[in-house]
């Protein structure tokens, strides 16, 4: 994300210049943050809304997944992404290693508010 820009323009940017497709961007459907490289990831539920599919250097493919694809073809830290956006229970809170999720994170904001937390 650039410094003067929103969150939700960050994302249309991205996805514009790694995929090609013009998204609108919905809601946000979690935070997760790799705790090895000190990255946080947000994650937004988007719907395409034009352009034309395309590879760049940080994408490798552009493509629709079944929810048993995205399961099978992608690890674990990546694959709940996509997951936690497409179950409507969320923002979800996660964090992982860059490889694995992390046990005993609260997931939801409905988790967070039952432990009492904001």
């Amino acid at each position: 994300m650039e410094l003067a820009e929103t969150p939700e323009d960050g994302v249309r940017r991205e996805v514009l210049e790694e995929t090609g497709i013009h998204v609108e961007v919905d809601q946000l459907t979690g935070v997760y943050k790799n705790i090895t490289a000190g990255v946080v990831a947000l994650v937004f539920r988007c719907k395409p809304s034009g352009g034309t599919e395309r590879l760049s250097g940080e994408s490798t493919a552009v493509r629709w997944l079944t929810r048993d694809e995205v399961t099978a073809l992608m690890s674990e830290v990546y694959a709940v992404r996509l997951l936690d956006a497409l179950d409507g229970n969320g923002p979800h809170v996660r964090s992982h290693d860059g490889h694995h999720l992390l046990p005993d994170q609260p997931q939801t904001a409905a988790a967070r508010r039952d432990l009492g937390s904001t």
